[in-house]
């Protein structure tokens, strides 16, 4: 039985926890007896519940209340909370397909309608809202009549739901607002706050449940007199700081401090940025303490603070020891970039931001990123639908005439185009990436195509198979190429660049190319000079990257570098790679050839043309590329084993450079091969080496 689907069973500790809950929790005897009346009545007043209220006001609290009372009940519960949730239909299908631990393609509706009598709670309603209309119209009808839903988020319902005449009865609005004092007195008396010390606490957090929890901890209030609703940081700050201190140890301290740094934490997280190593336990024991607090939620990606402590936390943090801020981002920052490389879809998108997110205090990203807009836009593939609003941006920004090659474009790559939809299901703007051959003639119609073809050509003409991206267009609805527009755009834009087979170039197009220039730079885009065009009134230009001189690995290295330098302030210099040679396939061949002969001198490998190459680059041990292409030409070798046509071409190989003979003949003679036999062998075995290698240096080190 999945976790989030909790019937009336046996004890376990889940039912422990639920009683520890029950004992603590105080008041809201209204909203309680209001979910129990509809618990129990044959025909109940109402499917669906609304609760909302302010951040830290209680609504998760009041939601393990009602599983407590479902379960009572003998009700089915179901769980889920929208942090967890891709805003889309299908995403939040799957999300309750999981829970209920559902075969692949059965209908979660069904499984719901089969289960009874269900309640379905789901936390974090606000941001589902791309979804409202969805689950109002499709998926609520769909459920028995006796079930019910309660959906508890930081907004009020919408328009909608209260202008339905059927939803306007058979659904019940609750606003969340702070406790009365006799119920203040009952949180802080169950917290083990001396009687005497409950109306000085009263009078710092007016009944405030977060704050209320906060003061129990570190059994001390405050002084400020304003609500804490409004007044947050101001009001918290002192008291965070004293919570943070009064941590049990200063591992405790600093995880709390990761998690404040960090967009979610995990146990991974904090292994690597405590550097606790191959201490899986202490990891876990910290993560479980972290879990514990009243001030910290958990999500699908992990933990994460309220918003006001995480702040209050951070800032902390920032003034009182700025290297140690620099140390936890650069330790998270790596294990967020692993998680990226070895996710997809939503999950990659989430890890990208949270590769950006420990970077959020460096001055000189400010302009560039809007955080406080983060998770409030999503990205998804253009439909046909989309195609008029699109084009109505790219005439408003930039006229008719780039309107008319955007159209052509969404008629030949309409995959290339995403939209940017806000959390009203608005679309607020839209990425043209596209994937192109530079040198097809098919996409004249487009002057940056023709400006990016002459650019590459002046610097070595393309190899077979390799390709480029342009970032043609990004833009959004009122404030074009803005943070915002960028925040949205850059996570699709990055797992291009990291993924794409055989990618040679990336280029952007910015309308103000002197604003951008500076945050291009800081990621190894240089500007294009001499790639400058114009579309009807409108000037633009161009930033690019080459990945054959600065692969993605190594990329990833140089820009970890310059986050790691404070002081760092981009130029318009070369970037760390320029040295990196690109070879032509002859060129390349010939390398390999001269390689192999080397191949017991790692000192001589070393100077080879391939050790300066992105096939060696893109090796975790390129700081020594003399043993990386060494290691490189053994593999390349052994790919040959195990088909029994190419064995003996494995084993001329292996037996003349790898484990080589005296000689050629003595190599021949211990194959028990005529040498002229022997001689066909090995030049097959290094024709396909080198195949194999050139295959590597073009789509990099994941190829099959």
């Amino acid at each position: 039985m999945p976790d989030s689907l909790d019937l009336a069973g046996e004890a376990r500790v889940a039912h422990r926890l639920d009683e520890a809950r029950r004992r603590r929790f105080v008041g809201r005897r209204t909203e309680l007896e209001l979910f129990r009346s509809a618990l129990v009545d044959e025909e109940p007043p109402f499917n669906l519940l609304f609760v909302h209220g302010p951040g830290g006001i209680g609504k998760t609290a009041l939601l393990d209340q009602y599983a407590r009372l479902s379960a009572e009940a003998g009700r089915p519960v179901l769980r889920l909370d929208g942090h967890d949730i891709l805003p889309t239909p299908h995403g939040f299908s799957l999300a309750l397909s999981q829970a209920l631990a559902l075969p692949e393609g059965e209908d979660p509706a069904s499984a719901l309608s089969g289960l009874g009598n269900p309640v379905l709670l789901v936390d974090t309603f606000e941001a589902l809202q791309p979804i409202e209309d969805w689950v109002r119209s499709h998926f609520l009808p769909l459920l028995p009549a006796r079930a019910i839903a309660v959906f508890a988020g930081r907004n009020a319902p919408a328009e909608p739901w209260r202008s339905d005449p059927g939803w306007s009865e058979l659904s019940r609005v609750i606003s969340l607002r702070n406790l009365r004092p006799e119920e203040s007195r009952q949180l802080l008396a169950a917290r083990g706050v001396a009687p005497e010390r409950h109306e000085e606490i009263l009078r710092f957090t007016y009944g405030h449940p977060l704050a209320l929890s906060l003061a129990a901890e570190v059994m001390r209030g405050g002084e400020g007199a304003a609500d804490l609703t409004t007044d947050g940081w101001d009001i918290l700050g002192p008291l965070v700081r004293r919570f943070v201190e009064d941590a049990p140890s200063p591992l405790h301290r600093q995880a709390l401090e990761a998690s404040s740094v960090a967009y979610r934490t995990t146990e991974a997280t904090l292994a690597a940025a405590l550097r606790l190593g191959e201490e899986a336990e202490r990891a876990h024991e910290l993560f479980e303490w972290l879990r514990g607090l009243p001030t910290v939620e958990q999500g699908r990606h992990g933990l994460f603070p309220h918003d006001i402590v995480r702040d209050a936390i951070f800032q902390d943090l920032r003034r009182r020891h700025p290297e140690q801020l620099r140390t936890l981002s650069r330790r998270i920052a790596r294990v967020e970039w692993g998680r990226f490389l070895s996710s997809e879809g939503p999950d990659r998108h989430a890890a990208f931001w949270g590769t950006l997110y420990v970077r959020r205090h460096l001055p000189f990203m400010a302009p560039f990123y809007d955080w406080t807009t983060m998770g409030q836009a999503f990205a998804q593939p253009a439909r046909p639908e989309d195609r008029q609003q699109v084009l109505a941006m790219v005439e408003r920004h930039e006229g008719k005439e780039s309107a008319a090659v955007a159209s052509r474009w969404f008629e030949h790559q309409r995959e290339a185009f995403h939209v940017f939809r806000s959390l009203s299901n608005e679309l607020t703007g839209f990425a043209c990436h596209l994937l192109v051959d530079a040198e097809d003639e098919a996409y004249a119609f487009d002057p940056a195509l023709a400006a990016i073809r002459g650019y590459v050509r002046r610097r070595g003409p393309l190899r077979p198979g390799e390709r480029v991206s342009v970032h043609r267009y990004w833009m959004g609805r009122e404030d074009y190429q803005s943070a915002t527009a960028h925040n949205t755009t850059a996570a699709s834009a990055v797992v291009q660049w990291v993924s794409v087979a055989g990618l040679a170039w990336s280029f952007v197009v910015l309308r103000d190319p002197d604003f951008w220039s500076a945050t291009f730079e800081f990621m190894g885009f240089q500007r294009a000079e001499g790639a400058d065009f114009a579309v009807g009134p409108h000037q633009y230009g161009i930033v690019a990257h080459d990945w054959r001189v600065e692969p993605p690995s190594a990329w990833w290295e140089n820009l970890g570098r310059r986050y790691d330098d404070p002081g760092h302030v981009p130029s318009p210099q070369s970037h760390p790679g320029a040295t990196v040679v690109v070879l032509s396939q002859p060129e390349f061949g010939d390398a390999v050839r001269r390689a192999y002969h080397e191949y017991t001198r790692r000192d001589v490998l070393a100077t080879n043309p391939l050790a300066r190459s992105r096939l060696v680059l893109d090796r975790p041990s390129s700081r020594d590329p003399g043993a990386a292409l060494q290691s490189l030409l053994r593999e390349a070798a052994e790919s040959l084993r195990g088909h029994p046509r190419d064995e003996k071409l494995y084993r001329a190989l292996w037996h003349t450079y790898i484990e080589p003979a005296p000689t050629q003949e003595a190599a021949a003679e211990l194959l028990d091969l005529p040498f002229s036999t022997y001689r066909r062998h090995l030049r097959a075995g290094l024709e396909r080496a080198t195949e194999w290698l050139w295959l590597r240096e073009l789509y990099g080190s994941g190829t099959g």
